[in-house]
């Protein structure tokens, strides 16, 4: 059985692309998925509450748990959240769009963590400024390496 270039180059192709999923993200990936997000704007420390445990067993489990500060009015509500972690192949891990029928900005959830890290909760608010809080976890058997 011969296979023609093109079919070899496009398997090679989508298996260079899942070996490079693999590999982790560096501190400068995560900071410009966060400056996509903020675009010219900054993030305030406060207002967010990110809870992680401090100690993860397996990273293909990991409960999260946001909250923002927060009336929830039409004036003054939570459009997005949005996680990101630094050490997952991708950083942007997720992102959650809310309204004001919401009635609390609280988000439980679990998440893959690919390794000990820093995670970011950002909060994008109704009058466009944006705040954040962040954890950080030890994760002894991380996820997002299998190959």
């Amino acid at each position: 059985m011969t296979m023609k270039r093109r079919t070899f180059v496009l398997s090679a192709g989508a298996a260079s692309g899942l070996t490079s999923l693999n590999a982790l993200a560096t501190v400068a990936d995560a900071t410009q998925a966060v400056d996509k997000i903020l675009g010219q704007q900054k993030a305030a420390m406060g207002r967010v509450t990110l809870v992680i445990p401090p100690l993860v067993e397996n990273g293909n489990l990991v409960t999260m748990k946001v909250s923002v500060d927060s009336p929830m009015t039409q004036a003054d509500h939570v459009q997005a959240i949005h996680i990101v972690a630094e050490g997952n192949p991708l950083p942007n891990v997720v992102s959650f769009y809310l309204s004001p029928r919401a009635g609390r900005a609280v988000i439980t959830t679990r998440i893959r963590l690919g390794d000990s890290q820093r995670v970011r909760a950002i909060a994008q608010m109704s009058d466009g400024s944006f705040w954040q809080g962040e954890a950080v976890t030890l994760v002894t058997l991380a996820a997002c390496t299998e190959v």
